[in-house]
C-alpha cells in the first residue's frame, strides 16, 4: 500500500474518532488497528493529521475514546517490548504508537483533570491472561515508562543483535543484559558499536516519546519549593528500571562521543546527512531533564559502592539520591572518563568558534544550551569532577567558548538565559583557587570576538567580555553585574599581570560605577564599586610585582578615588545628583574607555529578530543568596565565614554590604525612584561611604604620585614606557597595610536556583523542539511564551 494511501486510512482513523459520539470498546481491534497497524507514517504526518483542535474535541466529547487510545498505544508498546519486535510490522506498529502518543500527550498533561490518567490502572488491564487480579496492574505511567526502556534496548530494532543465528534464535527479551548493549564507547564502555542509521533514527523517536512523558512539568506553575518531584522522572530513573545504568550511560557516551565535524575531513558534512545529531540532541535534553534534582533539598549525591565492577565504583561514601543518573553521574570518578566527558564537551560547545575560522567547513549544532546545562550538573553533583577540570588549563576549552557566547548574546533579549548559565558557570568555577590560576596563562587562540584587540592572558580576554557586558548588553542583564563583578573578585588575588586593556576597562567601570547620581539612584547600587575596590585591594595587595599596568591606571584615574573618599554625604548635594541624572547621558553608555578596534572578522552582537520566540524565566537569588562567603587562610584552605542568621539592625539596612533580594527592581533607575519609592538619606549614604575598603589605594597613591610626578617632571617625560619601567622595579614593601584576608564568595546550592534551572531547562526544549512541535500552542504553565 503506498505511502497516500496509508495516510488517508489514518485521517479516517482520526475522523471517526473524533466523530464517533459512543465509547468504542477497548476489544474492537478491527477500529483501533488503524491507527497503527498498517500505516507508514512519519511522525510529520502524525501530527498534521492529527490537529489539536481534534485531541481537545474528543478529550472534552468522548474522553473513553481517547483514554482507550492512549492504553491500546501503550499496550502495543508493551506487547513490542515482551516480544522483541522481530518483524518489520511489529517495528511499525511499535514507531506509530510512539508517535501517536508523544502527539497526544501534551494535552493529557494540559488539563489538570486528566492529570492522574496515567497514574491509574486501567481495568481489565492486568498483565495476565485473565489470571490475575487487577491489583497487580501497573499504572499505565509505569507500563509505558518500562516499555521504552526496554525498547531502547532491542537487538535490531535499536541496538546491533549480537547473535549471528536465525530470528528463532533471536534474544531472549527478559534475559538480555543491557549493559552489553551500551550504544557508544567511554564511560564505563569500552566497545563502539559499527553506526547504524535505522538503529539511531528508532532511538531519537523512542527518546522523543520518553521526553514527552516527562514533560508533564511544562504543565505545572513554577512553586517556590522546587521539591515537587516529577514523578515520571522519578519512577524512571528509580530500581524499578533495570536499563537505568546502561542507558545513562548510553545517553551520557553519545552525546559526549559525537563529532560533527565529520572524521575530521573539513566540509565533510556537506557530503554525508548526519543522521547521528538529532539523536545527540535527544539524548542531551533527555539527560538534563533525569538530572532535574534540587541538590540543596536532598542529601548531597554521592556513592553507594554497592554496584561492582562498574566506572561509578567507589566504596568510601554513604548512599546517595534516589534517583538513579544523579546518582551515577555523581560517582563517575576515573580520570580516563573525565577526560572523555571534558574533551567531550569542550568540542562541542567550541563548534561554533570553529564556524568562524572556515565557515561552512563543520556542521554547526544548535544545542550548546543543553551542554551546558549539562556541565553545570556534572560540575555540581560530581566535585570529583569539578576538580578533575581545574586541574590543568583544560578549564579554558571551556571558558573560552562560555565568554564566546555571553560576548555574542549581551544585546540579544531571547537568549537572556544563555547569559545567565553561562555566568553561573563561572561563579561556580571562580570559587576554586584553580580557576583563577588557570586564568594566567597566555591567550592566543584568535577566535573573532566583537571586543578590542589586546595581547595578553585568559584573564584579560574575561575582563574585557565581562566590561562589554556591563556597558554594552540590554537592561535586562544588569541583575547579572553582581554575578560578574564577584567572579572578579574572586579571581583577582591570583592575578599575576593584567593587560593595559584590562586594567583601563575596569578603571572604567569604576569611573561609571562611581558617579554620584548611579549611587545614590538605587539602594544596592553602591556595592558594585565595593566590589571593584576589593579587585584592586586584592592585586595590590598579593600581586603588586606584574601589575604595573593596572597601578599605572590607578595613578592616572586617581581623581576617581578622591571623588570617593570626598563624596557628598549632605541631602542638597544628593538631591541635586539624582536631578542631574534627568539631563545627563546613562553613565554606562559613555564610551570614554577608548574602546580600541574590533578584532578582524568578528561581527557586532547583534539584537534578537523582532518577532522571536522566548520562554520567560524566575528571577534568580540576589548574590547572597547565591554565595556564601569563605576566608583562604595561610595554607590555602577556605575557612566559612557565614554567620547564624543575621539579626536585622534595627534602622532596617541590611547589615552587609552584599546585595540583598530587594536589589531587582531597584538596580534599573525608574522613572519610580523619582516619584519618591526610594529616596536616598544622608544617613544610608554616610553608612556605607565610611566603610568604602579605601586605605590602600590612598597610601599607594600618596608613595608613588609624587615620585612619577618626579619623573615626569626631570626627564621632561610623557612617554608612558618609561613610568611603566619605573612602576614595574618599584616595591611598596613595608608601605602598604597589613594585607587583609582573601574573601572568596563561593557558589552555594540553593532551591532558587534549582527552580531557575528547570524553567531555563524547559524553556529551550520547549523552544528547540519545532519539527515536529511537540508543545506549541499548548497551555504550558511553567513559564510564559513572548515574542521579543
Amino acid at each position: 500500500m503506498g505511502s497516500a494511501d496509508s495516510k488517508l486510512n489514518f485521517r479516517k482513523a482520526v475522523i471517526q474518532l473524533t466523530t464517533k459520539t459512543q465509547p468504542v470498546e477497548a476489544t474492537d481491534d478491527a477500529f483501533w488497528d488503524q491507527f497503527w497497524a498498517d500505516s507508514a507514517t512519519s511522525v510529520q504526518d502524525v501530527f498534521a493529521l492529527v490537529p489539536a483542535a481534534e485531541i481537545r474535541a474528543v478529550r472534552e466529547e468522548s474522553p473513553s475514546n481517547l483514554a482507550t487510545l492512549c492504553y491500546k498505544a501503550v499496550e502495543k508498546l508493551v506487547q513490542g517490548a515482551e516480544s522483541g519486535c522481530h518483524s518489520e510490522k511489529e517495528k511499525q506498529i511499535v514507531l506509530n504508537c510512539s508517535r501517536l502518543l508523544t502527539r497526544v500527550l501534551p494535552y493529557i498533561f494540559e488539563d489538570p483533570d486528566w492529570r492522574g490518567f496515567f497514574w491509574s490502572t486501567v481495568p481489565g488491564a492486568g498483565r495476565g491472561e485473565g489470571e490475575e487480579d487487577d491489583e497487580n496492574a501497573r499504572p499505565l505511567a509505569e507500563s509505558l515508562l518500562l516499555a521504552i526502556a526496554d525498547l531502547l534496548f532491542c537487538p535490531d530494532f535499536t541496538v546491533q543483535s549480537h547473535r549471528r543465528g536465525t530470528v528463532d534464535l533471536a534474544e531472549d527479551m527478559h534475559s538480555l543484559d543491557s549493559c552489553e548493549y551500551i550504544w557508544e564507547a567511554g564511560v564505563g564502555f569500552a566497545h563502539s558499536p559499527q553506526p547504524n542509521y535505522i538503529h539511531d533514527m528508532n532511538r531519537t523517536e523512542l527518546l522523543k516519546l520518553l521526553l514527552t512523558c516527562f514533560s508533564e512539568a511544562m504543565y505545572l506553575p513554577p512553586a517556590p519549593d522546587s521539591g515537587s518531584i516529577n514523578p515520571w522522572v522519578q519512577f524512571f530513573c528509580s530500581t524499578e528500571n533495570r536499563h537505568a545504568l546502561p542507558l545513562f550511560t548510553s545517553l551520557l557516551n553519545t552525546v559526549c562521543a559525537y563529532d560533527p565535524v565529520g572524521y575530521g575531513i573539513p566540509y565533510n558534512h556537506l557530503l554525508f546527512s548526519d543522521y547521528r545529531e538529532p539523536l545527540v540532541e535527544e539524548a542531551a535534553q533527555v539527560l538534563i531533564v533525569t538530572l532535574d534534582h534540587d541538590s540543596a533539598a536532598s542529601a548531597s549525591p554521592t556513592v553507594d559502592g554497592t554496584t561492582t565492577g562498574t566506572a561509578m565504583d567507589d566504596v568510601d561514601q554513604p548512599p546517595g539520591p534516589e534517583n538513579l543518573f544523579v546518582n551515577y553521574l555523581s560517582r563517575i570518578h576515573r580520570e580516563e572518563d573525565f577526560q572523555f566527558i571534558l574533551k567531550g564537551i569542550a568540542r562541542l560547545l567550541s563548534n561554533p568558534l570553529l564556524q568562524t575560522y572556515l565557515p561552512n567547513s563543520t556542521k554547526k549544532i544548535q544545542f550548546h544550551q543543553e551542554l551546558l546545562v549539562l556541565f553545570w550538573k556534572l560540575c555540581d553533583f560530581n566535585k570529583k569532577f569539578l576538580f578533575f577540570v581545574l586541574k590543568s588549563s583544560d578549564v579554558l576549552d571551556i571558558l573560552v567558548p562560555i565568554l564566546y557566547f555571553l560576548n555574542d548574546a549581551r544585546a540579544d533579549q531571547s537568549r537572556v538565559g544563555l547569559m545567565h548559565i553561562g555566568v553561573f558557570i563561572l561563579l561556580l568555577l571562580s570559587g576554586e583557587r584553580n580557576f583563577g590560576v588557570r586564568l594566567n596563562k597566555p591567550y592566543s587562540v584568535r577566535v573573532p570576538m566583537d571586543i578590542p584587540v589586546f595581547t595578553g592572558t585568559h584573564a584579560d580576554l574575561l575582563i574585557v567580555v565581562f566590561h562589554k557586558i556591563i556597558t554594552s548588553g540590554h537592561h535586562r542583564l544588569q541583575p547579572l553585574f553582581d554575578c560578574l563583578l564577584t567572579i572578579v573578585v574572586n579571581v583577582s588575588p591570583y592575578l599575576k599581570s593584567l593587560s593595559m586593556v584590562a586594567a583601563n576597562k575596569l578603571l572604567h567601570l569604576l569611573e561609571a560605577f562611581s558617579t554620584t547620581w548611579f549611587l545614590f539612584s538605587a539602594a544596592q547600587n553602591h556595592h558594585l564599586v565595593f566590589f571593584l575596590l576589593e579587585v584592586f585591594n586584592n592585586i595590590i595587595q598579593y600581586q603588586f610585582d606584574g601589575n604595573s599596568n593596572l597601578v599605572y591606571a590607578i595613578i592616572r584615574k586617581r581623581s576617581v578615588f578622591h571623588q570617593l573618599a570626598n563624596l557628598p554625604t549632605d541631602s542638597p548635594a544628593i538631591h541635586k545628583a539624582l536631578q542631574r541624572r534627568r539631563k545627563a547621558p546613562e553613565p554606562l553608555s559613555r564610551t570614554s574607555s577608548q574602546e580600541g578596534t574590533s578584532m578582524e572578522g568578528s561581527r557586532p552582537a547583534a539584537p534578537a529578530e523582532p518577532g522571536t520566540l522566548k520562554t520567560s524565566l524566575v528571577a534568580t537569588p540576589g548574590i547572597d543568596k547565591l554565595t556564601e562567603k569563605s576566608q583562604v587562610s595561610e595554607d590555602g584552605t577556605l575557612r566559612s565565614l557565614e554567620p547564624a542568621p543575621p539579626q536585622s539592625p534595627a534602622d532596617g539596612s541590611p547589615a552587609e554590604e552584599e546585595p540583598s533580594q530587594t536589589w531587582r527592581e531597584q538596580r534599573r533607575p525608574s522613572s519610580a525612584s523619582a516619584s519618591g519609592q526610594w529616596n536616598p538619606t544622608s544617613e544610608w549614604v554616610l553608612s556605607w561611604k565610611a566603610k568604602l575598603p579605601l586605605q590602600t589605594i590612598m597610601r599607594l597613591l600618596q608613595v608613588l604620585v609624587p615620585q612619577v610626578e618626579k619623573i615626569c617632571i626631570d626627564k621632561g617625560l610623557t612617554d608612558e614606557s618609561e613610568i611603566l619601567r619605573f612602576l614595574q622595579h618599584g616595591t611598596l614593601v613595608g608601605l602598604l597595610p597589613v594585607p587583609h584576608p582573601i574573601l572568596i564568595r563561593k557558589y552555594q546550592a540553593n532551591s532558587g536556583t534549582a527552580m531557575w534551572f528547570r524553567t531555563y531547562m524547559w524553556g529551550v526544549i520547549y523552544l528547540r523542539n519545532v519539527d515536529p512541535p511537540v508543545w506549541y500552542d499548548t497551555d504550558v504553565k511553567l513559564f510564559e511564551i513572548q515574542r521579543v
